[in-house]
Parts: C-alpha cells; structure tokens; sequence
C-alpha cells in the first residue's frame, strides 16, 4: 500500500524553522507516496502563509497530495473576507476542490471540510456530507484501505477536548462504519493519539479508528508534546486486514524526527461490494 504520511495544523505563519526542515529531511528519508494536510495551514488564512505552505508542501517527495482547510484557513479579522470569500486564500494556493479525493488500488482517502465561516473554530459535517462520504466508501474495493479526513477530532482522550469535537459525528460516524470506513484520520487540538471508536460509540457494528495527529512545524505545540507527524502504512485486502501506524516526534536538540512509537491498528474484514445492502 502506498505510505501516507498525515501531516496536520503546522500553522504557518508560526512554524519552527528547524521542524519545518527537519520534517523535509523526514520526507526525503521515508517517500510517502500520499501526503495528506489535515487543516489549519496557516495561523491567520493570510497570502503569505499560504504561499509559504505551498511552498514547503512542493518540497516533500510524495507523488500524491490531499490538503484540506481547517478553521484557521478562513480569514478571521477580515471580515469581508470571512463572509464573501472565505477559502479565496486556500484556493489561491491549492485549488478550489474543498473535499478531494484520492483512489488507488490499495487506499482510498475521502477529504471533508468541516470548516464553517460562521464559526469561530467548531467544526461541523451536514447529512449531505454524512451522505456524500457513506456513498463513496461504499464504492471502495476489498484491497483498500479506506481513510476519512476531517479536521476536528471525532472523540477525545481528554475531557478538556469534548468542546473541540465535531459536529454531526453522532451521525456521521455510525454511516461511515457501516459503509466500510476504516480510519478517520484530523487534528486540531495539536494532540496525536490512536482511538478505536467503539469506546466512544458502542453502538458500531465494526471497528473504526480515529488517528489524530498533533500539530507538525508551528512554535504552538500543546504543553509538552512536542511537533509531531504520523506515518499509515499497511494492506487493507486479506481476511487479517489491519495497517501499522508510525508517530514521529520532533526532537529539538537533534534537530531531527525521531520515531514516538508503532502500533498496528486491527481492521474489521472488508465486506465484498457485491454482498452489501445498505
């Protein structure tokens, strides 16, 4: 399966010089086939944030790109701009597709926006996404690994993080399970952690994974945990699925990336396109 490399709020317009080198030279040494960036670019949605993101982003080996916009990526003192142009500057730098997509044999990864200008930083889904993502996972074939990308996290670890969670996940996450998601994957409170959903929402007939990253390059770490991407590798065909999860920390004093941990994340078995109802 093609390596994904997830990396999530680097904030630019506040990012570490050596993490934002550091993470290149990461890069260079892994060669992710898919880069995803799960929202929050920039620190303030200006032009010269953007431009330097893009810039960085052109700089990582990975053939494959899947950015999406997080609430910082929406103009906040511009309010003109909030209102009647929100994502001019994320369009300007990455296109207008807000929700992409990327299929390949092995991976599918669904991008959602769940940014809204008339929130401040609260995430939301609607039922035309819940429906929109549900509809396309039930495209995916047996061999993939199958990936939902949102921004705000879907559950939390920490009881100060439940203000943070998404809107519309009571919805959003028992459909997307039972049109075969296997990990949703965001970030936002700048902490990385692996959650198998069902401790959150018993109520699922299979096992979905929330894979949070913490924030990679920008100086707004959250308390101790230093900046962080995530590696996804695995093969998701097989009556064994499951893929393996790599965290990479940034280790200041080395001015380098260093391995956090490895987990492997069990998959539930794929159920063949031909026998499903829904």
């Amino acid at each position: 399966m093609t390596l994904l490399l997830q990396v999530s709020d680097p904030h630019f317009g506040t990012e570490h010089p050596g993490a934002v080198e550091a993470l290149v030279s990461l890069a260079h040494e892994k060669q992710p086939g898919l880069v995803v960036l799960s929202g929050d670019i920039t620190q303030r949605a200006r032009r010269g944030q953007f431009e330097a993101a893009r810039r960085f982003l052109a700089r990582l080996p990975a053939s494959a790109l899947l950015v999406i916009p997080g609430n910082h990526d929406i103009p906040l003192y511009n309010l003109p701009g909030r209102i009647w142009q929100p994502y001019a500057g994320f369009s300007r730098a990455f296109g207008t597709d807000l929700e992409p997509v990327h299929d390949e044999a092995n991976l599918l990864v669904i991008g959602v926006n769940t940014t809204r200008p008339r929130r401040h930083k609260d995430g939301e889904v609607s039922a035309g996404q819940v429906a929109r993502v549900a509809a396309r996972l039930k495209l995916a074939g047996p061999a993939q690994l199958r990936v939902v990308v949102v921004h705000q996290p879907v559950a939390a670890i920490e009881p100060s993080d439940v203000a943070n969670l998404m809107h519309g996940r009571a919805e959003a996450i028992p459909a997307w399970a039972d049109a075969g998601c296997d990990i949703v994957m965001g970030g936002h409170i700048h902490l990385p952690y692996a959650l198998p959903l069902r401790t959150a929402y018993p109520q699922l007939a299979r096992e979905v994974w929330t894979v949070q990253a913490g924030t990679a390059v920008s100086t707004r770490v959250r308390g101790d945990v230093p900046n962080s991407v995530n590696f996804i590798d695995g093969e998701g065909a097989g009556p064994a699925r499951a893929c393996r999860l790599e965290r990479w920390d940034y280790a200041a004093a080395q001015r380098r990336f260093v391995q956090h941990s490895s987990q492997v994340l069990p998959l539930s078995a794929a159920t063949p396109r031909s026998t499903r109802t829904y």
